[in-house]
């Protein structure tokens, strides 16, 4: 029977996630069910992020139920986005697909009692193709570079400096500070996976704004999580931290001409 294992980020699974049941913290998009079937989990828990735009904080279920894997999301209300050990602690299960239904995961109960359910599950080899683009950059001419990526795991090197749109939710992963952003860039932009338990869907803009980064959220109702384009181009800003504040960035406005105008330098 497979085991429950915690991981506060489906992009980086433990050893031996594989074959087992995982209660992840990280958002229930579809980018992150393409991580679970990639790890070849048996089963998997993840954030419903608020539900937002387009039902997108809960678009695993669908795609993983179409490959036979079972999936659950818990509401984000209920625990902390980024911290797997407080979904199982407080997290309260909001949906789940027909796989994990037919195993007895219910809504409204807690998610330690479905991710126990969930170990009924049975683990299967499944073939995932990447999806097609994860990461682009938006052309502007400009002396800095908008790069737009559908998770924060794909930032790289070459993107300190410039301005970071990730899909990723903005909560500090494990509650760490180290975590907010693998790199120092100008600006970093986060969803805010409807701010969820404690407004953790905000925590990593001290985090970023203790590094001189401007950091910025859009609200989950405004921009599919785990889609950057749709941040870039449909986001309104949720929250901002000083640094942003103090180069122009307000709460209630579009998120493109803040960058566009970073962008080039203002």
């Amino acid at each position: 029977m497979p085991d429950i294992v915690l991981a506060d980020t489906i992009t980086k699974l433990p050893a031996g996630a594989a074959g087992n049941v995982v209660v992840s913290g990280s958002h229930g998009g579809r980018y992150c069910g393409y991580l679970a079937a990639k790890g070849q989990v048996a089963a998997v828990v993840l954030n419903d992020a608020g539900g937002g735009l387009d039902g997108a904080g809960r678009a695993s279920l669908a795609y993983l139920d179409a490959l036979g894997i079972a999936a659950a999301t818990v509401d984000s209300l209920s625990c902390r986005i980024g911290d797997a050990t407080d979904m199982m602690a407080r997290g309260t299960i909001s949906a789940a697909n027909s796989i994990a239904t037919g195993l007895g995961v219910r809504a409204g109960e807690p998610c330690r009692k479905a991710a126990e359910r969930l170990r009924a599950a049975t683990a299967r080899t499944v073939r995932v193709e990447a999806p097609a683009e994860t990461r682009s950059e938006i052309a502007t001419g400009s002396m800095r570079r908008i790069v737009l990526i559908d998770s924060a795991a794909l930032v790289e090197p070459g993107d300190a400096g410039q301005i970071v749109v990730t899909a990723s939710h903005g909560g500090l992963i494990g509650g760490h500070p180290p975590a907010a952003l693998r790199v120092d860039a100008f600006a970093a932009v986060f969803n805010d996976a409807g701010m969820g338990a404690e407004k953790c869907g905000i925590t990593r803009l001290p985090a970023l704004e203790a590094r001189g980064i401007a950091g910025l959220t859009v609200a989950a109702m405004s921009a599919r999580i785990g889609d950057a384009r749709s941040t870039f181009h449909d986001g309104i800003v949720s929250a901002v931290n000083e640094t942003a504040a103090r180069r122009g960035a307000t709460v209630g406005a579009r998120l493109e001409p803040i960058l566009r105008r970073w962008a080039d330098g203002a």
